[in-house]
């Protein structure tokens, strides 16, 4: 069911392993890619952790603190329960003095594992947590519309539900600082555009859902990119930040770290926090895309030092999903969203679709990037 890059030879970087099943990717004469080749001639240099980083986290914490000054907390910390977000809990309260308001929103998969981690930062650290919930009946239309439309970012409303409701928190409680777990360290390599198209385009998702969709969204939270990029941090001076870029953060050790002291669990794969992104990345984007995530993953972690170069081709020598228990992971996704197994084999087999299919503001994507990335502002991205 995979569409593979047919004009093309199948080619994997030699120095990752990024191959050809990202259609965009290009390769130097020594067979070397140019997610690696950016990564060294752009995101290294402009990438400070050590005695520089220290001192823009001090600046950043200081700017946060005064900020936050005769309020009962001075930023807010998406919690989905992962390593990122749980190490960034972690730094923030225990390491940086920070009084972060935790701030969860549930769409409806939270692993039991993920429930159980979450409740363990939160008592350990001493902080408080919001839960915002999404509308199920909403959620679940909308979901089942991106399976009917047969793009590849059939986790974009989980996702965009995510920082939507965030950011109008912020706004609304006039939060000045956002602090995220994205990073460099896991993250320095983005999925392809092609294969997980940005999750803000409003545009598309609309567009999406007035195809596919049955049932109006009044209340699933819906932001735009110019609403996030522009309004909230030039006009409502409300900053996201990322603090995990200015700490040496090695995953492993973060693991180590919160096992020990808080109980955390770790996950099998990054993102298996949610059972909609489990089954997602791990099954239905291989199989039927042909997209293995795990690829950008541990290519962010061997040009990080954090995994070598074998063990990440040993690890992509099986399967990304549990072969003993895929077909149970099926009927649970098909029986959470009111269809049956046929039914959602049927939307697995059907033709695959881009998001060029559909309306989208791919072009201010392209534009913001430019002038991000010319600015210095920002040093990773998808390409």
């Amino acid at each position: 069911m995979s569409e593979m890059n047919k004009t093309r030879p199948y080619q994997v970087c030699t120095n990752c392993v990024m191959d050809t099943t990202d259609t965009q990717i290009v390769f130097d004469d020594k067979g070397v890619c140019d997610h690696c080749n950016s990564y060294y001639a752009h995101t290294l240099p402009n990438w400070h952790t050590g005695e520089q980083g220290q001192r823009e986290l001090d600046a950043m914490v200081a700017e946060i603190k005064k900020a936050g000054e005769g309020r009962d907390f001075d930023c807010i910390i998406g919690m989905s329960g992962g390593i990122d977000s749980s190490y960034l809990l972690y730094i923030a309260k225990e390491k940086l003095g920070l009084r972060p308001l935790v701030f969860h929103v549930d769409a409806g998969w939270n692993s039991q594992i993920a429930v159980n981690n979450i409740e363990k930062l939160v008592d350990g650290l001493g902080l408080d947590l919001y839960t915002e919930v999404i509308d199920w009946e909403e959620m679940k239309d909308l979901q089942l519309a991106f399976f009917k439309s047969g793009v590849s970012h059939i986790d974009t409303p989980q996702d965009h539900s995510f920082f939507a409701t965030m950011y109008k928190f912020a706004q609304k409680y006039d939060v000045k600082y956002i602090l995220t777990g994205a990073n460099l360290s896991t993250e320095c390599v983005r999925n392809p555009v092609e294969w997980m198209y940005y999750q803000s385009d409003s545009i598309q998702l609309r567009d999406i859902h007035r195809k596919f969709g049955q049932r109006p969204l009044k209340r699933y939270p819906v932001t735009s990119i110019l609403w996030h990029k522009i309004w909230l941090p030039y006009v409502k001076k409300i900053k996201v930040v990322r603090p995990l870029n200015n700490v040496e953060y090695i995953k492993q050790d973060a693991v180590k770290l919160l096992s020990e002291r808080f109980g955390w669990q770790p996950y099998p794969q990054k993102h298996f926090e949610s059972r909609f992104t489990r089954f997602y990345e791990s099954y239905w984007l291989p199989v039927k895309f042909g997209y293995d995530t795990r690829k950008v993953q541990f290519s962010s972690l061997i040009l990080t030092g954090q995994m070598t170069r074998e063990e990440a081709l040993t690890k992509l020598a099986t399967r990304p999903y549990d072969e003993a228990t895929i077909a149970q992971d099926f009927e649970f996704v098909a029986t959470k969203l009111g269809i049956t197994v046929n039914e959602l084999k049927g939307y697995l087999e059907a033709p695959n679709k881009t998001y060029r299919d559909y309306k989208s503001q791919r072009w201010i994507y392209d534009a913001g990037a430019k002038v991000m990335k010319a600015m210095g502002l920002e040093v990773g991205g998808k390409r």
